[in-house]
């Protein structure tokens, strides 16, 4: 279940005069210009502390609290899910206290230059759900992750990246997922929230069930 490439360019010398007589030319040394790639990984990068832990600004950009797990999740939406690469979501921070995914502005913009409503939601599902598959990897536990019900509210508008935050309960992921054990079924329901300016943009309320194997389904994420 769900969810760069670099550009070589060169420049090279001509004659003052526009000729190419090769006595008068002198080549310039070969010049490689690199296009950043889209929004990616970046699991090499040092560890840093939440915003909530810090006392001073921090740049939620620099954001890289990634471990294994939370790179499998990134791997695996982004071979599961296509919508995830049109979003260009990525795992900032994942930890078993919570996740943090980010997604560009830029390809999930409307037409006023804010965060498009859709991609938000979209964000804040797959968010909670990577919350959900990371409670189950933790815990060496199968199962089929759907969303069987969700609310959201848009409180204030987007104008930079998109930054979703899911903060689960670990106890009550620990007796909800007991369940699962004795019913085949649990039912998990979770927050998401996004920011702008320090104030609440969206909250996102889903209620995510997990089946365990052979247990019927329905056909969604």
């Amino acid at each position: 279940m769900p969810r760069g490439r670099h550009w070589l360019g060169a420049s090279s010398g001509a004659g003052l005069d526009g000729r190419a007589d090769r006595a008068s030319v002198v080549e310039r040394p070969r010049v490689v210009r690199v296009r950043a790639a889209p929004p990616q990984l970046r699991a090499g990068a040092p560890a840093v502390r939440s915003c909530e832990q810090s006392a001073v600004a921090c740049d939620t950009r620099s954001m890289t609290t990634v471990d294994a797990l939370g790179r499998e999740l990134q791997q695996t939406w982004l071979r599961e899910i296509p919508l995830a690469s049109a979003l260009a979501i990525e795992v900032a921070s994942c930890t078993p206290e919570g996740i943090v995914v980010r997604a560009p502005l830029a390809p999930n913009r409307n037409l006023h230059g804010t965060a498009f409503a859709g991609s938000l939601f979209a964000v804040c599902v797959l968010t909670g759900w990577g919350a959900v598959w990371r409670a189950l990897k933790e815990r060496g536990t199968e199962g089929a992750i759907v969303v069987a019900d969700s609310k959201i509210r848009y409180r204030k508008a987007v104008t930079g990246d998109l930054l979703c935050y899911c903060r689960p309960d670990i106890d009550d992921i620990d007796r909800r997922l007991a369940q699962l054990a004795g019913s085949g079924r649990a039912t998990l329901p979770l927050v998401c929230t996004i920011d702008q300016d320090d104030k609440r943009a969206v909250t996102f309320e889903g209620e995510y069930v997990v089946h365990g194997k052979g247990e019927p389904r329905r056909p969604q994420i």
